[in-house]
């Protein structure tokens, strides 16, 4: 008869190595938190003795969490990018006509740089050392890619140049931010306004090339001389 086999006892390690990892990503979230303030405080140049003051801890504690100073900006850049989500997301999925939602998004990203103009700031400042930003530039394109992509196939027209368009939109939008955060010469309303504008006519004009009208009320329409296969297909249907 064969002897039962022995299960070793679980050590525990594993739900240790988990509690720590979660106690990790919850400290460096408080310590970006901090950063941010203080950036916000002293501006760009905000040195990581300030940072390491607002967050209430020592340098060498900081560095625990931190590789260096790029890794921290790198934390900061993400905490960017999560922030321009969160604002645009709700904005773009919330109900109404397609155009208001491009103003609403557009007016959403210059509140955020209204409000944290110092840390946006220091992000763009630091794209020559590791360019803190990419990694959130990246995901913000992923996901206005898909919002894009789905926009496009509920209005029957073709989506495959979403992805190029909405990494377009993500460089766009940082210019026209970076432009407007430095020169300081036209409110935030109009600099979304013009952005806003822009990019709607942009998108419902590609959609007018393509048969699908979209006024102000967000109501669809066939537009006469409109070129390309899917626009031949809706007259030739109607």
């Amino acid at each position: 008869m064969t002897p039962p086999v022995k299960t070793p006892r679980s050590s525990g390690g594993d739900g240790r190595s988990t509690r720590w990892s979660d106690h990790r990503e919850a400290r460096r979230a408080e310590l970006v938190a901090a950063a941010v303030a203080a950036i916000d405080d002293h501006g760009p140049s905000a040195s990581i003795a300030e940072i390491a003051a607002s967050a209430g801890v020592s340098k060498p504690v900081l560095y625990r969490y931190f590789a260096d100073k790029d890794d921290l900006y790198r934390a900061v850049g993400q905490w960017g990018a999560e922030q321009v989500m969160q604002r645009l997301v709700p904005a773009l999925l919330a109900e109404g006509p397609m155009r208001d939602k491009v103003y609403r998004a557009c007016a959403e990203y210059f509140g955020l740089l209204a409000d944290h103009p110092q840390v946006f700031l220091l992000l763009i400042e630091h794209r020559t050392a590791g360019d803190p930003i990419a990694d959130g530039k990246e995901q913000i394109a992923t996901s206005l890619a898909k919002l894009m992509g789905d926009t496009l196939r509920r209005l029957g027209v073709d989506a495959a140049g979403a992805e190029p368009w909405a990494h377009g939109v993500v460089g766009m939008g940082l210019a026209v931010g970076e432009w407007w955060l430095r020169r300081d010469i036209m409110t935030r309303e109009s600099a979304a306004d013009y952005l806003a504008a822009f990019l709607w006519n942009a998108f419902s004009g590609f959609a007018a090339d393509h048969g699908v009208g979209l006024d102000g009320a967000g109501q669809l329409h066939l537009v006469d001389g409109a070129t390309g296969p899917k626009a031949a297909r809706r007259r030739k249907d109607a």
